[in-house]
């Protein structure tokens, strides 16, 4: 699967999903990931329950609701693998996939740059899919 073309084509609705050390579950609404190749995203997090979860357990999950009836879409699941406070790359990956003043170092600021590896893509609904 194409994650670059199928994220620039698919609108919808993005949740992310981490737990603590502890196994505690939270799940935050997310924009769609800036995809690196097929098989690592980045998201663009601010210094939240969900990068914190992220730095205690590395393991998350990218669900993604397609625009439209029914229930497409695509759960990505996920490692991390490293993080960055780097504010020019953050800014500059935050223009790849959005244009306008969002991507200010005024509201970057405190923000990190969390890449992780995709260990599978499964449909939203369904058995798992091949890559």
């Amino acid at each position: 699967m194409n994650l670059k073309r199928y994220f620039n084509v698919k609108k919808g609705l993005g949740v992310l999903s981490t737990a603590d050390e502890k196994g505690k579950v939270n799940a935050a609404v997310y924009s769609k990931p800036h995809v690196i190749d097929d098989k690592h995203v980045a998201f663009i997090m601010a210094d939240r329950l969900t990068h914190a979860n992220t730095n205690k357990n590395p393991y998350a999950i990218f669900l993604f609701k397609e625009e439209g009836p029914g229930y497409k879409g695509k759960r990505l699941y996920l490692k991390k693998l490293s993080e960055t406070e780097d504010q020019e790359l953050i800014a500059g990956t935050c223009k790849i996939e959005y244009a306008g003043s969002i991507c200010e170092p005024r509201y970057l600021k405190k923000t990190f740059l969390v890449t992780f590896r995709v260990q599978s893509v499964l449909p939203l609904l369904g058995k798992k899919t091949s890559r």
